[in-house]
């Protein structure tokens, strides 16, 4: 009798659960907390915008990756096993967290844009009332993004997004 192709993806996450364990690889999600720090950089950045607007070509050098890009290229001791059991992450939790991180690539790249014609208009007040609001809203993405990586299937609508960037 042969395993349907469900039992044996059953089988792996079972698998590495255990391959997990005692590493900063969520149990129940196969998701870690360190991915995030690829936005860390570049909300810190654009914080500092208002202040020192010639960090705007650094905030434009920054690039999305994805989260395997992301532990390739990362330092952490567990960057291999990140990347080997990404693909096994349970759909319940890694479809919302692909998409808080779309949304935060394209809040990002948004918001570099606005800044970039806010700069180069004078408007410093606008550059620094949508530095603040972005940078608040990429936090809540951020622990939206975290509560996937800890078990919740959360995501923030669209909508509200564009509600609360329509500044």
């Amino acid at each position: 009798m042969t395993s349907r192709p469900d039992e044996k993806a059953d089988d792996m996450f079972l698998a590495y659960q255990e391959k997990v364990r005692g590493t900063n690889i969520n149990e129940q999600t196969l998701l870690a907390t360190d991915y995030l720090n690829h936005f860390n950089e570049i909300i810190m950045t654009l914080e500092m915008i208002p202040d020192m607007p010639e960090l705007l070509e650094e905030a434009k050098e920054w690039r999305p990756k994805t989260y395997q890009e992301h532990f390739r290229d990362s330092a952490v001791a567990d960057k291999d096993l990140a990347v080997e059991v990404y693909e096994y992450a349970p759909e319940q939790f890694r479809r919302p967290f692909e998409e808080t991180i779309g949304q935060m690539n394209r809040l990002v790249a948004n918001f570099i844009a606005r800044i970039d014609i806010a700069l180069a208009d004078g408007e410093m007040e606008r550059v620094r009332v949508n530095s603040s609001a972005t940078s608040r809203l990429l936090q809540r993405l951020m622990d939206h993004a975290a509560a996937n990586i800890h078990g919740s299937a959360s995501t923030m609508e669209q909508t509200e997004i564009d509600a609360l960037m329509d500044l």
